[in-house]
């Protein structure tokens, strides 16, 4: 994950930039990524920290997808607060790369900006506009296997023992830490739901090991979580804005 900064008339030329170099580094045939994607730049959310900056980042979200669309020629879709919440993350990257193509070629989907077909090295980018989201893996003791990931993700996720609204996750197995489960997940809100509620829950059905945090998080979603839990990567938005 590659977190840019800056003032919003800004992060557009930023993010365009960023977006042609991944299509020119990553190649998507021979990509055998575990978690689902649909492109070389695949997300593209611009991130509001206040609600008062809600219509700006709104506004830039949409400048990005329309000159992705044109100067890379990549297909681009809203999701989020941009389609009325009509449209989320999840529904367009259902299956990942080959099950989007495919929808694209049925008629299913219709790109809002750029071409009507995966661009060859690129694929196709999401836009939002968004509060943060906090990417957060929890690496599972053993004996927990993919089985337990995924039915500790699933109870956790559906809500339907635990009541977490707001919250991705999905079960997975580890090839390259000897095959650790690890609950990976995306915390929405999290206001609605903090991670020290996420681990409580994980808790209830397989023994914590570590935690790991993919990108920048608002130190808030740290309240009270559990001192014995040890979490890499962990980095806080308000002291990447300071420095």
């Amino acid at each position: 994950m590659l977190t840019l900064t800056g003032a919003p008339a800004t992060l557009a030329d930023s993010l365009i930039r960023a977006a042609r170099t991944a299509i020119n580094v990553i190649e998507l045939s021979t990509h055998d990524g575990m978690h689902p994607w649909v492109g070389a730049t695949d997300v593209a959310p611009i991130v509001f920290l206040d609600e008062s900056e809600r219509g700006a980042a709104c506004a830039q979200a949409l400048t990005l997808a329309d000159r992705l669309g044109t100067e890379l020629e990549l297909p681009v879709f809203l999701y989020g607060i941009l389609t009325a919440g009509a449209v989320t993350r999840a529904d367009i990257r259902r299956g990942g790369w080959g099950t989007l193509r495919a929808r694209i070629d049925s008629g299913e989907l219709t790109p809002d900006f750029g071409p009507r077909r995966l661009h060859p090295r690129g694929g196709a980018v999401l836009v939002a506009a968004r509060p943060p989201l906090v990417a957060f893996n929890v690496e599972l003791a053993p004996p927990a296997d993919l089985r337990t990931a995924k039915r500790v993700a699933s109870l956790i996720r559906d809500g339907e023992l635990e009541g977490l609204p707001t919250l991705r996750a999905i079960g997975l197995q580890l090839p390259h830490r000897g095959g650790i489960a690890q609950v990976s997940m995306n915390l929405e809100d999290h206001m609605a739901v903090s991670l020290a509620q996420v681990v409580a829950a994980i808790t209830r059905y397989a023994r914590p090991l570590r935690a790991e945090l993919v990108g920048l998080a608002p130190r808030a979603a740290f309240d009270g979580f559990p001192e014995d839990l040890p979490v890499a990567n962990l980095q806080f938005i308000e002291d990447a804005l300071a420095a």
